[in-house]
């Protein structure tokens, strides 16, 4: 039987365990990458687990999330992760320099690696043929410390892609038709492999579009083959030579299949507030557009600014309109710019703002409350713009720059027949703008050791926590319903990103989108006990932000009783501390109510043996029947009260 691309990359990289899907394996890490709003806690837990130097190929620390500087709190943060990348050996990406992932695919990507990163966008770098997985922070700070990354190994998909993008559609319209297919659950345990002649029709940047919204589907990663369009990208990037060819073989076997006819393809759009909820833009044509934005690491490309340019050149945008313009990195911004695109944005009123993440994590660009915004963003969670009555939809380029023109949500087609306008074949420079003048390189190691980490006083040591208690008998604070994302749990956005260093102020923010009252309750009910929450399906949907299973641990919370869970939230849960349970009966989660209290005992045995737990209404003596999916060493983790305990123990 051939195999596919997937399925090459894990057994070149199999040090634990078999590839048989639903099993736990290990895979060898060669490439790590953090940002600065997970990146913080990496470096924290570097310290914690006393290492000396990274052990991976490759370590990256980019700055992309906190970059508005309203008062200390971000700079500190840069400091302090300047001195950090300095002592343990890391890559340093500076503010401004780009945001991780089309950076990371720039200057560090290369076929046939595997790439661990605090950032559930990682996969994004699929569009190489790498395996590159989005993951906790404690992961990737294990994998700098050269263990391996586990997982259960995923069923891989494999999608196969047939003829070509028409004109007006792009890459992000593939990845949204998979979306409107099949939601934000129907990538959960699985690997997304395309393959298929329509694959060559796809630029290694138009890749990275659908790679990296295999988020959204809540994929583990996406996988793209390493092809003629990876040595074409890598030769404009000036590294051909890390060019590897790899390939699905001819007859590959996948577990689930799908295909997608690219010529049939056609304007989509996802409204408030799920990147599941996709529907043809003609359907919700007409809506009064008051925002539309452009970047993001979900359309970083030149060709998805310069289409956009390319429409609105010679051209006003609405005058009610704010059109705002993040270039992904400053090496976008610089091609743009030697192209005059730059200038044909500039004058049809765009703005343009420094290269990061900005509004896509909600550092900025907050609308007005019930207004819309069109977004090439990947995500749009309730709240996460920065507005809590926000109406964020998400787009290709084509469809968020006629909505600029127009003032309302318009089928690019429908524009293109009106005004005449023929679709903009782009031919890219043959050579990129290449400047690595904002990445600092990695010290010598006996230079390295004599650095003395950065620590301003935003920046809290890591908290302490104590054994799970054999027995819980705890009320349930909050009852939450299906897809509760991390953005719910723990906010970003430029009130609360800029503690991200300082756990206790943070925990402030938990839970607040849902029961502002949350963070004063918890810490009333505090003690060995604690409290609980109980949730619906995919529990902690959304980014990997550690500090969403952090500051409810910090704040009492012992255990998450839920339908199901997001695949990187379950592990971060299980890394701090915090027992992750399922109902084995999902209709008993009707049966409870906030303020219940539960009473689980013989929790040690029960997990050490991986036998199913009970948990009892401590006043009407109802039981509900729940299971764990933690393995031997998970188990061993969450009686400790969290991973790091542990590793310190073994690096020692």
């Amino acid at each position: 039987m051939g195999c596919g691309v997937a399925h090459k990359l894990i057994e070149s990289h199999l040090v634990e365990g078999e590839a048989v899907p639903g099993t736990v394996i290990g895979l060898r890490v060669d490439q790590t990458l953090t940002q600065d709003a997970t990146g913080t806690l990496v470096m924290q837990e570097l310290e914690a687990l006393g290492l000396d130097r990274t052990r991976a190929e490759v370590s990256v620390q980019y700055v992309d999330h906190n970059l508005l500087q309203a008062d200390e709190k971000n700079a500190e943060d840069h400091a302090f992760l300047h001195s950090a990348a300095r002592r343990y050996g890391l890559w340093y990406s500076k503010p401004g320099n780009g945001v991780s992932h089309p950076t990371h695919m720039q200057r560090f990507g290369v076929p046939g690696k595997t790439l661990a990163g605090s950032d559930s966008h990682t996969c994004a770098a699929g569009s190489l043929g790498m395996l590159a997985i989005g993951v906790g922070g404690l992961e990737v700070a294990m994998a700098v410390a050269g263990r391996p990354l586990h997982l259960r190994m995923p069923e891989v998909w494999g999608v196969r892609l047939t003829g070509a993008l028409p004109p007006w559609t792009s890459a992000k319209d593939v990845i949204l038709e998979m979306l409107r297919r099949h939601g934000v659950k129907g990538g959960l345990n699985r690997i997304v492999e395309y393959h298929g002649p329509g694959v060559a029709t796809l630029t290694a940047m138009d890749r990275h579009v659908i790679a990296n919204m295999g988020a959204e589907l809540g994929a583990t990663t996406t996988v793209f083959p390493a092809d003629r369009a990876v040595r074409e990208f890598l030769r404009a990037e000036d590294r051909e030579e890390d060019f590897t060819e790899l390939l699905a073989d001819d007859g590959a076997r996948y577990d689930v299949t799908e295909e997608i006819d690219l010529s049939a393809v056609e304007p989509l759009i996802a409204r408030p507030s799920s990147p599941g909820d996709v529907v043809p833009v003609r359907e919700a044509a007409g809506t009064e557009v008051d925002q539309v934005v452009i970047g993001s690491s979900a359309n970083p490309g030149l060709r998805d600014y310069a289409v956009a340019a390319a429409m609105v050149k010679g051209r006003q945008t609405d005058s009610a309109v704010s059109f705002d313009v993040n270039p992904s990195s400053r090496q976008i911004l610089s091609d743009l710019t030697r192209i005059g695109a730059t200038l044909d944005l500039v004058a049809a009123g765009a703005r343009i703002h420094q290269a990061g993440c900005l509004g896509c994590i909600g550092m900025g660009q907050a609308l007005a409350p019930g207004r819309n915004s069109l977004r090439t963003f990947p995500r749009n969670f309730p709240g996460r713009s920065g507005t809590e009555e926000d109406a964020v939809w998400l787009c290709s380029p084509e469809t968020a720059a006629a909505a600029a023109l127009t003032g309302v949500i318009t089928d690019p087609r429908d524009l293109a027949a009106e005004l005449g306008l023929e679709y903009p074949r782009l031919e890219p420079p043959a050579r990129a703008s290449v400047n690595t003048a904002m990445l600092v390189p990695p010290l010598p190691p006996e230079e390295a050791r004599r650095v003395e980490l950065v620590k301003g006083p935003n920046i809290s040591a890591l908290p302490d926590f104590p054994p799970l208690p054999d027995r819980i008998e705890a009320p349930v604070l909050l009852k939450v319903g299906d897809n509760v994302s991390t953005d719910e749990i723990s906010p970003a956005g430029a009130r609360a990103l800029p503690y991200r260093s300082n756990v206790p102020r943070l925990a402030d923010f938990t839970f607040t989108r849902i029961d502002p009252d949350y963070p004063r309750r918890a810490r009333e009910t505090a003690g060995d006990s604690g409290h609980l929450v109980v949730g619906g399906d995919n529990y902690g949907q959304g980014s990997s932000r550690e500090h969403a299973a952090i500051t409810p641990r910090y704040l009492g919370l012992r255990a998450v009783v839920a339908k199901s869970f997001a695949r990187i939230h379950w592990q971060n849960l299980a890394n701090f501390g915090i027992l992750a349970l399922e109902f084995t009966d999902p209709a008993d989660h009707d049966r409870i109510g906030a303020g219940d209290v539960l009473v689980l005992e013989g929790l040690t045995e029960r997990l050490t043996a991986g036998d199913e737990v009970c948990a009892r209404d401590a006043a009407t003596g109802e039981e509900y029947r729940l299971r764990h999916r933690l393995s031997p060493d998970q188990a061993r983790a969450v009686l400790a009260g969290g991973r790091i305990p542990l590793l310190a123990r073994e690096l020692e």
